[in-house]
């Protein structure tokens, strides 16, 4: 008897890690009271400093070399931007943020996920963030509680406010990408049923976001990780989700007007768009003129918002205007070019754009290629399709949208849970359980 329960203490202290990394993205279902770094930004750094104190009293190698190269590549850009920041203060400001986001929390996460377990823990609880924020934004669109949009405070944002419209958007986004990885994947039926009931549930509330970049984003999302498992069976799982849509939008009234009108505004970019669309080209070509005049290393950290009136045109507006869901009208000042790519491209320059999305690129690559090897009835496939679905997510989302605001420490756990699918040996994370389990917890399992 004494024999079967010593395990447990063992297998206790393995997930703990990952209840640290379970508990950013539950800290960002709370209610935000600032504009600032909230809970889950500030535990974040907690959980890194615990991840760097663990390695120095285990005094072990922390990485593979693969994982230190891709994961340190995007440093070299950030060196040079930062030196090349119109002040001290915004360029080790950005340096954090960029830090924070696509090098320390992602390595945090590798190394505090010990297995497949924790794996799944994390993500389940992006799926559980997904929820309570949709859940949230439906209420919102319900009673006319949420952000202005058209008139009407009927934009679903959760709890991230009006300052912050693409919040719940991502959170759903990443939940809903989660939970059909799951539901594709190779795990008992009730989890799968539960999955998928999930990702139903979250199409609602990503629909009352409005917001275009989410919706492509997670459609060819979705479509890949439907294509990586089949084609068959892709072709019954579009059906019936497109059924689910047909059914969840028609139910609408005059949502299903402003849904169509939303979908159809897609289309219309080139012929008749509308402000937010002008602005953002405007931006785009204003982030691609400071490139040409600073082509290696950009204009620094944090430099977007101080040269963007030097290039951009008359077309482009004083600011967003945001109103509802608690918050006062205002106008938002455009300071970025809602595209990642051009973000980098003119902060950090084709230096810190070639670092940063090589090592983006690099960690896509390696998790399909593993995916593809596990594929056929290996172990972990639902992990597999989750990793690539959320950087697969990641890369095109960052067309439309770039980092900043309370959810961009949720954009650092989806690109830690990539890496640790792309860059995780196989013995610690492919290798059956049962293959290095003590014979007392095999005993215990029976």
């Amino acid at each position: 008897m004494s024999l079967a329960l010593t395990p447990l203490p063992r297998r206790d202290a393995a997930l703990t890690p990952a209840l640290l990394v379970v508990a950013v993205p539950a800290l960002l279902a709370l209610p935000l009271t600032s504009d600032g770094a909230g809970p889950a930004d500030v535990f974040s750094g907690l959980v890194v400093v615990y991840c760097v104190l663990r390695l120095l009293l285990e005094r072990r190698r922390p990485l593979s070399p693969a994982a230190v190269v891709i994961l340190g590549l995007p440093v070299v850009g950030l060196a040079l931007a930062t030196m090349g920041a119109f002040s001290p203060q915004a360029g080790l400001t950005g340096l954090g943020r960029y830090l924070q986001t696509f090098v320390l929390v992602p390595a945090a996460v590798l190394l505090l996920l010990r297995d497949r377990t924790g794996f799944r823990m994390v993500t389940w609880a992006c799926v559980g963030l997904g929820l309570c924020q949709g859940a949230l934004g439906v209420h919102q669109f319900v009673t006319r509680t949420g952000a202005s949009y058209q008139g009407a405070n009927i934009r679903a944002v959760g709890t991230f406010g009006s300052h912050d419209v693409m919040g719940m958007a991502t959170a759903v986004s990443l939940g809903l990408v989660c939970a059909v990885g799951i539901a594709l994947g190779r795990v008992p039926v009730r989890q799968r049923a539960a999955a998928a009931a999930c990702a139903a549930v979250l199409l609602l509330p990503l629909a009352l976001s409005f917001s275009r970049g989410a919706w492509i984003a997670t459609f060819l999302t979705c479509a890949v990780q439907l294509v990586l498992t089949g084609w068959r069976r892709a072709l019954k799982v579009a059906a019936a989700a497109v059924a689910v849509g047909v059914i969840l939008v028609g139910g609408f009234g005059v949502g299903s007007v402003l849904l169509q009108q939303r979908i159809g505004s897609i289309a219309q970019v080139a012929d008749a768009p509308d402000q937010s669309v002008v602005d953002r080209y405007t931006l785009w070509a204003s982030a691609t003129d400071m490139w040409r005049q600073h082509p290696l290393t950009g204009v620094g950290l944090k430099g977007f918002p101080e040269y963007r009136d030097g290039h951009a045109t008359l077309a482009l507006s004083s600011g967003s205007e945001t109103e509802g869901a608690g918050a006062a009208y205002q106008r938002q000042p455009l300071l970025s070019p809602h595209n990642m790519y051009l973000l980098v491209l003119s902060e950090q320059g084709l230096i810190g754009l070639l670092a940063l999305a090589g090592s983006w690129l690099a960690l896509l690559v390696c998790g399909v290629r593993r995916l593809v090897r596990v594929r056929e009835g290996g172990p972990g496939a639902d992990c597999g399709l989750v990793a690539c679905g959320l950087l697969i997510w990641l890369l095109t989302d960052f067309m439309y949208g770039d980092i900043g605001g309370p959810s961009t420490v949720l954009i650092a756990v989806a690109m830690g849970l990539g890496a640790w699918w792309a860059l995780t040996g196989d013995v610690r994370a492919d290798a059956p359980r049962s293959a290095v389990r003590e014979p007392a917890e095999e005993a215990l399992v029976r």
